[in-house]
Formats: C-alpha cells, structure tokens, sequence
C-alpha cells in the first residue's frame, strides 16, 4: 500500500514538473534565433498606419532592396516628402483649429514630438539611429535583389509587417528555413519565366 502512495506521488510530481517545463521549452531557441526581437526605436514609426492604413510600398522607403544588396532604411529627406505637409495627426490639428478660432486667432502649427525628430534631423544633418532588426550571421550573403526580382512579397521573409505597430523578427531566418523555401520556389513560374532558386551551399557561403 505504501509502495503504490509512494507511486502516485511521484507521477504526480513528475506530470507537475513537466506542465512547469513546457512554456520554458517553447521558449527555448537555436543560437542566432532571433524571433521575436522587438527592439524600441528612436522615433515610434507606425508600419500598421505608414505601410498598412496608407498602403505605402514598401519599396517607397527601402527604395534600395531593387537595385543592391541591403534594403536600406529611408534618409530624413524621405520622409520629410509627406511629412513637410503632414506634422501630427489630423486630430491634433483639428483641435487647434477649433480653439483657434473659438479665441479668434490664425491657428498655429502643430508638431507631434516623434515628427519633430525628423525635422531635427534634417535641420542637424544628423541621421535618424534606427536599430537594426533582421540581420543574417557574417559568414551567409544574402542579396534582396534577385528576391525583388524573383516576385518575392517582403512579407515572405519579414512577415506581416503592414499589421505592425513596431516591427519584430517573425522569422528564424535560420539557413533550414531559407532552403526550404528555396526547394518549394525552384522552377516555379514568376512573370513568365522559371525561378533558379538554388540549393547549393556556395550560392550563401561564398
């Protein structure tokens, strides 16, 4: 009888023990595993408003992913082209048209701080120190071009992004990841013409 108590006890202990391990498990990542960073930025940029709500291409501000390598991150300049215009919400500027003329004044110009930084920028020349997210190891080469050119949606690789308040890694992008959307591309059809979606190793590893 004391054998079989003793039993049960340990079984129960043991299944406790595992229901405490299992968040801790799914939690675990490969070295280099960087899903789910989600770093604060220097200026609250909004893709869910920018690339979402206003679907703005995403080529518009990472104009370099068609023609080199990086994709690059938009210069102050880029910004200012809307942002000259538009200084703060609508409601903002609505509230002060409001009260400007409730107290029989012209209304006077409304800038949101996060807005602000990019005139700063400009006005200072200093660039905007945006942390960097998606990043592969030193010894992969990885080129957006022949990705932009193959018809590959950015989403793909950098996942929903027009969702995202503030960007994340949504990918391992892992090397087990990118070949297996390599062997499920090749020799499928993109404009007319079959996509060479290679599996060789000295296609990354230079």
């Amino acid at each position: 009888m004391r054998d079989r108590i003793l039993t049960i006890v340990l079984v129960v202990a043991v299944l406790f023990a595992a229901l405490a391990l299992v968040p801790r498990v799914k939690a675990m990542r490969l070295p280099g595993d960087n899903t789910g960073f989600e770093p604060d930025q220097p200026i609250a940029f909004s893709h869910r408003l920018h690339a979402g709500e206003l679907a703005i291409s995403c080529h518009y501000c990472h104009s370099t992913a068609e023609r080199s390598r990086h994709a690059g991150i938009p210069a102050s300049s880029t910004c200012m082209n809307c942002h000259r215009f538009i200084t703060a919400k609508r409601a903002d500027v609505r509230a002060e048209e409001e009260l400007a003329k409730k107290q029989g004044r012209k209304p006077r110009p409304v800038m949101s701080p996060e807005v602000k930084k990019i005139y700063d920028s400009v006005k200072t020349q200093e660039p905007i120190r945006w942390a960097r997210i998606h990043q592969v190891p030193d010894f992969v080469y990885f080129d957006h071009r022949p990705h932009v050119a193959a018809g590959l949606e950015c989403q793909k690789c950098h996942g929903p992004v027009e969702t995202m308040e503030r960007v994340r890694q949504v990918s391992t992008l892992n090397m087990g990841w990118c070949v297996n959307c390599h062997r499920g591309r090749d020799g499928t059809m993109v404009r007319g013409a079959p996509v060479k979606a290679s599996s060789d190793c000295s296609v990354c590893h230079m």
